[in-house]
């Protein structure tokens, strides 16, 4: 549990990584249920949401969730906002804090979707609407479609570089781990990023799809990617192994959690980039 006595952005930022663990964890053993026929299902993080609705205190559950992702939507804010974690001012350092600033209204997102549950508001249509949503309004602007077309390379480059991470990155990097704790978290966190690279790839390849057609219809979300493995050929194989791998990523998140090293901006400083928003 975090010290109630850590700056604040720290507990929330923390609380945050337990809770997209949490959901992630859930996603991956929903499909791999789904996989291999004994129920489960593969409609992603907000069908998840809706399971934790039906069961005991769901409603509690659902709330403590909703109020992790709010957490962990301010600690991305903040990160993208302040520099928390040292990412620099090079191309590669405003890419990822850029990155975390759209990460943060997701789980915004995500997070209201959570809470809505939780009042008995209804669930808001669904990932895949959202998405089509936002594409719908996206693909109506100037330039819309290349808008949407950039949008579904930046997806792509981003499930590329998770696979990427997984295959020869430091995934520990920013954890302080015990050393009997080194090999297995690895292990865990590099089948974690391999499968939400092949997630975020397809999601992509969806988006880009829209925009050659200009239709928002081809956009899938999280739930969609997994229904295309699972009708691929041996797709209950494909699905099984992603699924594997997103259990695996909310295990690291809770990891992260307990171990990743958080240096918080100070509260002053905090308050400033908020007021930068306009919040």
């Amino acid at each position: 549990m975090p010290d109630p006595t850590r700056n604040p952005v720290e507990t929330l930022a923390r609380l945050g990584y337990g809770a997209r663990g949490l959901v992630y964890g859930l996603v991956g053993a929903l499909a791999l249920l789904a996989a291999i026929g004994s129920g489960g299902r593969t409609d992603g993080s907000r069908g998840a949401l809706q399971t934790v609705l039906a069961q005991p205190f769901g409603r509690f559950w659902l709330t403590l969730i909703a109020l992790g992702l709010f957490g962990f939507c301010a600690w991305r804010l903040l990160e993208a906002l302040t520099d928390a974690d040292r990412r620099g001012s090079d191309m590669k350092g405003w890419g990822v804090r850029a990155a975390h600033l759209i990460s943060g209204f997701i789980y915004a997102g995500l997070a209201l979707s959570a809470l809505n549950l939780a009042l008995g508001h209804g669930s808001g249509g669904g990932e895949d609407q959202a998405a089509q949503d936002w594409t719908a309004w996206l693909m109506g602007q100037p330039f819309g479609r290349w808008l949407v077309g950039l949008v579904g390379l930046a997806i792509i480059g981003t499930g590329l570089a998770f696979l990427a991470k997984a295959w020869r990155g430091n995934v520990a990097e920013r954890l302080q781990l015990p050393a009997d704790k080194q090999t297995w978290v690895c292990s865990v966190g590099r089948l974690g990023f391999a499968a939400r690279g092949v997630v975020f790839v397809l999601i992509g390849g969806f988006v880009g799809l829209a925009a050659l057609h200009a239709t928002s219809s081809e956009v899938h979300g999280l739930g969609g990617a997994l229904q295309t493995l699972q009708q691929q050929p041996y797709g209950w194989v494909l699905l099984a192994l992603t699924a594997l791998g997103l259990f695996a990523f909310g295990l690291f998140g809770l990891v992260q959690a307990r171990y990743r090293h958080i240096d918080p901006p100070d509260l002053d400083d905090a308050r400033a980039a908020v007021a930068r928003l306009g919040l």
